[in-house]
């Protein structure tokens, strides 16, 4: 039985108010991860996401690891990861998409 299989079976055994739970639990850990763990999330290696960016895969390993980093990089990042960039500022009069950064 693969990990997949007894995910199911746990999942059928859950009660409906515990199924809610976990699955508000896992959309809190999937709006805040890192950028290796959205890779690894994205079912990708850094060896493949370096070679969509045209870089070596230390190169891609340092990037996941710095605290700062352009936009534009960041975006080209998320896109070898088949993802969409967006960047809202959380204001007290609501938020806001930045759109001056878009493609």
């Amino acid at each position: 039985m693969t990990g997949r299989n007894k995910f199911l079976e746990l999942k059928k055994g859950m009660g409906s108010v515990r199924l809610g739970t976990v699955q508000a639990n896992t959309r809190m850990m999937l709006g805040e991860m890192l950028l290796s763990e959205i890779r690894k999330h994205s079912g990708l290696t850094q060896s493949e996401v370096a070679a969509k960016l045209g870089i070596s895969q230390p190169g891609l390993s340092k990037m996941e690891n710095q605290d700062e980093m352009y936009i534009g990089t960041l975006s080209k990042l998320i896109e070898a990861m088949g993802g969409t960039l967006e960047i809202i500022a959380h204001l007290p009069q609501g938020d806001c998409r930045l759109t001056q950064f878009g493609e």
